[in-house]
């Protein structure tokens, strides 16, 4: 009987600008499991999409996790730096007759698509073929009818209709750049992680990376998302929803705040120690049964609401 693989985990944040509390409730919880578990925690940058990175960020969010006594293990991956293994994956999909070119503009699919569980469900109008006279812009991996079904550590069991709820999605996008779904599971499985831990507002990505893990031939990680820090107007803390940068200079204020929002009992006096104290607390102590099973908590600068975000 074959030994199971020794836990991996991964932290990917986009550098579209500093770290917040949001980003830093996905980076305690997947350090957490990983070392808790005595695994491995790797750091990958998600400098996918040009267009929204911020100059500088990526090297700013290496210096946050630093402060924060964040330490991970091996190099920092860079996707910007992998095009050639999405360039293999998409052969692969093409030779398996996965894969076809999509003419439509965002207007026409917005014209003739309807909504689903995580944006427009495409209704497959390039699946035989692109119209005479069109040329292709994105690439789109086909899904059939059936159902998939996943058990999530935190969040429970999920079943999708991929053709219902998704519908045929982008691999590839009309700009030229690599979509998400298809560089966060080349990665994953290139890196050999074994778990995923992040938060739950991309739990509904979680379907479309399983298909085209089956469809790649890859193994499928253990899933484990956690609840999304929400503001005061239950929206997603962001840069957009301008959540406030980190403070580097005293983080063990924010590192008990996010040990709190994961739902954690932790010692007061800890906030009179060192960042090391409170890390080796925090690794022998944490207790993935009690992180909240909600999708979403309001947290705010007092202290931290457990009202499910979808109340």
């Amino acid at each position: 009987m074959k030994s199971p693989k020794p836990y991996r985990g991964r932290f990917a944040p986009s550098p579209t600008g500093p770290l917040h509390l949001g980003s830093m409730v996905a980076a305690v919880g997947s350090f957490l499991e990983a070392r808790h578990r005595g695994g491995e925690w790797l750091l990958r940058m998600e400098d996918l999409d040009p267009p929204r990175e911020a100059p500088g960020a990526a090297a700013d969010i290496l210096r946050t996790l630093e402060a924060f006594g964040l330490h991970w293990d091996g190099e920092v991956v860079y996707q910007s730096r992998r095009h050639a293994l999405y360039e293999e994956a998409l052969e692969k999909l093409r030779t398996r007759d996965a894969l076809y070119a999509c003419a439509c503009s965002r207007r026409e699919i917005a014209d003739s698509s309807v909504s689903g569980v995580d944006g427009l469900v495409y209704p497959g109008t390039c699946r035989a073929g692109i119209a005479p006279g069109r040329a292709p812009r994105a690439w789109r991996v086909k899904v059939d009818g059936q159902k998939l079904e996943f058990s999530d550590a935190i969040q429970g069991s999920m079943v999708r209709d991929l053709a219902a709820d998704f519908g045929d999605f982008v691999v590839r996008r009309a700009d030229g750049f690599f979509a998400y779904q298809l560089a966060v599971v080349v990665d994953d499985a290139a890196q050999g992680i074994t778990a995923i831990v992040r938060g739950a507002d991309l739990i509904e990505s979680t379907p479309r990376q399983i298909h085209l893990q089956r469809l790649l031939g890859l193994p499928t990680p253990e899933y484990l998302h956690l609840p999304v820090a929400l503001n005061a107007q239950s929206e997603k803390l962001s840069k957009q929803t301008f959540a406030a940068p980190l403070d580097t200079a005293n983080p063990l204020p924010t590192l008990l705040q996010v040990m709190r929002f994961l739902g954690q009992d932790v010692p007061v006096e800890l906030i009179e120690g060192s960042i090391g104290d409170f890390w080796r607390w925090a690794v022998g102590n944490w207790d993935v049964g009690r992180v909240p099973r909600v999708a979403g908590m309001v947290v705010d600068t007092v202290g931290v609401s457990l009202s499910d975000a979808n109340e």
